[in-house]
Formats: structure tokens, sequence, C-alpha cells
């Protein structure tokens, strides 16, 4: 449900231009992971935002995914997580408060197998189910990973297998069995914490999360 690259850019080309500051390492012209602000010379707060629609019937493994997905924007790009804001719009009248519930345990599971606590958010009443989650974490300036450090002839090592749209589409026809479901589930609901010990091994130049 994300809008196309080329389209948000046709939207945001007319934006007004703002100040840049120094401390901020990595803001949208890279179209990174997330956005990263340098405190000092050991310590960047590193924030991103990501929430979207169901794409799995099961209300805890939807929180779970969500979760999970937001979260590893941060590990993408080397950092830690510290805890989690989450943002909530649910059609409050139709929807049953228990799967509303499910659906927060789901994102409160992913975020306590990363040691992290989700301590706030904001929800509204909407048409659609939306979950996500503000994240907040914090990096080492030196391992930072951008997307657009990679090099050409770098060697690509995936952390998961590719796929999980394909999967996630063939659900939506009727048309994924059992096993594939099971393979789709585990790719989505599974950190990507190795993300920060990659990102300390020299030569390593970039990370992104291709979820």
């Amino acid at each position: 449900c994300k809008i196309a690259p080329g389209v948000l850019a046709e939207i945001l080309k007319k934006s007004s231009g703002f100040p840049v500051p120094p401390q901020l390492m990595v803001g949208i012209e890279t179209a990174d992971d997330a956005a990263v602000y340098k405190l000092n010379d050991e310590q960047a707060l590193i924030a991103t935002t990501d929430f979207f629609m169901p794409i799995v019937d099961d209300p805890f493994d939807f929180g779970r995914i969500a979760a999970t997905n937001a979260l590893s924007d941060l590990y993408a790009m080397g950092a830690r997580p510290l805890f989690a804001l989450a943002i909530v719009g649910m059609p409050i009248n139709t929807l049953p408060h228990d799967i509303i519930r499910k659906i927060l345990q789901g994102g409160e599971q992913a975020c306590a197998d990363a040691g992290i606590v989700v301590a706030g958010g904001h929800s509204i009443d909407s048409v659609e189910p939306i979950y996500g989650l503000a994240a907040i974490g914090v990096v080492d300036p030196a391992y930072l990973k951008r997307n657009s450090d990679a090099c050409a002839g770098d060697v690509l090592v995936l952390g998961k297998p590719l796929g999980v749209g394909v999967y996630s589409s063939a659900l939506k026809k009727g048309v994924l069995d059992d096993d594939g479901y099971r393979q789709m589930i585990d790719s989505t609901t599974r950190l990507n914490t190795v993300g920060m010990q990659l990102a300390t091994i020299p030569g390593m130049h970039a990370i992104t999360d291709v979820t």
C-alpha cells in the first residue's frame, strides 16, 4: 500500500525547502530507511516510522509483521532500537475490540523480542485497519550505513529469502498453501537484529531492508 516512489517524488518536488542542520546525517535526500541526527561523536539518534493495512487475516501476526517491519529499518542502518510508539487507526465500531487488542499484542511481542517497549503512541478511528510503529534507536556514527554507500561490484548478501511480496499476493488470491504461508510468516516476523553486527564489519558498505 506504499505510494510509488515516482508519484511521491512528484508530490514532494514543489515542497518548500528548509535549512538542514549539520547534525542531520541522513534526511530525505537518499531515500534511506531512517533519519539520523548526530548527538555527539559516539552517538546518533535514529528514527523511522512504518505502518500499513493488514496483509494477513490473523490479527496477532499482522501486529507482529507491522512492528517487525518498522524495527527492521533501524537494524538496516546498524542501529540498536531504544523504544517505539504505536500508530493505530481502527474502524472502532465495526472491528471487534478483541481483534484490535490482538493486533496491538502482536506489535508488543515483536518489540519485546527486540528488547524494547511500546512507550506510547497515537490512535484514530479510521475506515480501514492501520497499524505500525514509530521506532527510535541509537547508532555509533562510525558504523552508520546508508543506501547511497553501496558501490558497483559489491557482493550482495541476503539476510532473508526474497519473495514475500509474491507470497502475499498469492495469499490475497487464495492460492498460497500452508507451507508457503508458514514461510511468509517466519520471514516477516523475524527481526533483522544481525544488522547491528554486520554494520561493524570492515568493508561492509551498505545495508538495506528489502521488506
